[in-house]
């Protein structure tokens, strides 16, 4: 008679979901702007006080769609107005369609936009190369209604970026334009600090004014933790001084925690999931007396927090002294995914509650569950926790929280991974 073998059971693993948007959309444009813009916490932030806040009374629709046969290029289009014709306001619309060189590097790329609104055509393009660290840029208005400021012409740049540094200017190289630089950045990041520096001519008519009058430049210093990966928690904390006028205090933290599974559906061996929550807070002071009879404008703030219990719901709300925003998204990972959200907005100065839908259609980010290894489990591990190296199904080897805190995502889908390596 022959024995059974026993068959060992599948290690106990932890779900580890997709970021509703991850990589942003704006990662595919940060060649265009300034690295002053993007760090110090104001990208995320950026995500975290404006994605799915509808608009209250307003709807917005967005579809995003990139063809099968060819990955390097994609179309977006965008439809957003007032829900009820009484309400006022106009429908805006706009499609951008996107060629890009690379499918995973999406720093150089060539696009075109047409919309409704100034400008009705604009292409944009940008060509970066990571390994001299120097890349170019334009933005070109081609069809607009009107002309009126010098950026109305058209705006190039040049720009260096390695992991310690950025630098770079935009100028309006054609005519009625007396301002050169447009503007211009420096920022560098020692350790886990980061400083910068950014002048743009608002104030004065001469060259050599405009240089001098600190109204012209802005200041930031930053502190900040974490690899930029979702699976990792981050930490920023950055005070900048913006137009030598107003003081900007702001701090943003991505946090990764686990919880036990509740949904009846999940394989025995599934004993937990990884949540992801985010909290935001920004306050800005004016630093000039105007002696004005309103003072509301003076100081303001804003808090915001989200959280995402797995990859099909998420709940986001912020608050300030004008009013307070609640918004909840559902998002089926089908192909194309669709995500549906509802915001209400309590206005304090009115009284009033209104409310706002979004609807959008994707299939430009191709995420999925992914079933960590059981040393990627945060909690206090034991023995039944240690398992050899499994073959899953949908990956060709697990991934560890050790190989994530060493900063490496080789074995990560790109979805997963961290931005980019430079400023």
């Amino acid at each position: 008679m022959g024995i059974w073998a026993s068959k060992e059971p599948p290690p106990q693993v932890v779900l580890v979901p997709p970021l509703f948007d991850f990589p942003p959309l704006g990662a595919r444009t940060r060649m265009l702007e300034s690295s002053y813009d993007l760090l110090f916490g104001k990208l995320a932030l950026k995500y975290l006080f404006e994605d799915y806040f509808d608009d209250p009374g307003n709807f917005s629709t967005k579809i995003l769609l990139k063809p099968l046969d060819d990955p390097h290029v994609d179309l977006i289009a965008t439809v957003s107005g007032p829900l009820y014709r009484k309400s006022g306001g106009t429908v805006g619309s706009n499609a951008q369609f996107r060629w890009q060189s690379d499918v995973d590097d999406p720093h150089t790329f060539v696009d075109l936009c047409v919309a409704n609104t100034d400008p009705v055509l604009r292409v944009r393009s940008c060509a970066y190369y990571p390994k001299y660290g120097f890349g170019a840029f334009g933005i070109i208005p081609l069809i607009t209604k009107t002309r009126k400021t010098p950026d109305d012409y058209g705006v190039m740049g040049l720009r260096y970026g390695s992991g310690n540094l950025s630098f770079g200017m935009t100028v309006v190289p054609f005519p009625n334009s007396d301002e050169f630089p447009r503007s211009a950045w420096l920022v560098s990041k020692m350790g886990r600090l980061t400083a910068g520096a950014q002048y743009e001519p608002q104030y004065g008519t001469k060259d050599d004014f405009r240089f001098k009058n600190l109204k012209n430049w802005s200041c930031a210093i930053g502190y900040g933790l974490g690899s930029g990966s979702p699976l990792s928690p981050s930490f920023n904390f950055g005070l900048e001084l913006a137009n030598s006028s107003q003081f900007i205090a702001s701090c943003y933290q991505h946090v990764v925690v686990q919880r036990k599974v509740q949904n009846p559906f999940e394989e025995n061996e599934i004993i937990g999931i990884t949540n992801y929550l985010d909290f935001g807070f920004e306050l800005k002071t004016r630093l000039e007396d105007n002696n004005k009879s309103d003072k509301s404008q003076e100081s303001t703030f804003q808090v915001a927090a989200s959280w995402q219990a797995n990859k099909n719901f998420l709940l986001k709300g912020k608050a300030g002294p004008l009013g307070s925003t609640l918004s909840l998204a559902f998002k089926s990972w089908w192909k194309p995914s669709f995500t549906f959200s509802i915001s209400a907005t309590r206005d304090h100065m009115v009284g009033n509650t209104s409310f706002g839908f979004g609807i959008r259609a994707e299939n430009l980010r191709e995420a999925s569950y992914e079933r960590a290894d059981p040393n990627f489990v945060m909690l206090t591990p034991s023995k039944e926790h240690i398992a050899e190296s499994v073959l899953w199904k949908d990956r060709k080897e697990p991934f560890c929280q050790s190989d994530i805190s060493a900063g490496n995502f080789d074995g990560l889908p790109k979805e997963l991974r961290p931005l980019g390596r430079f400023l």
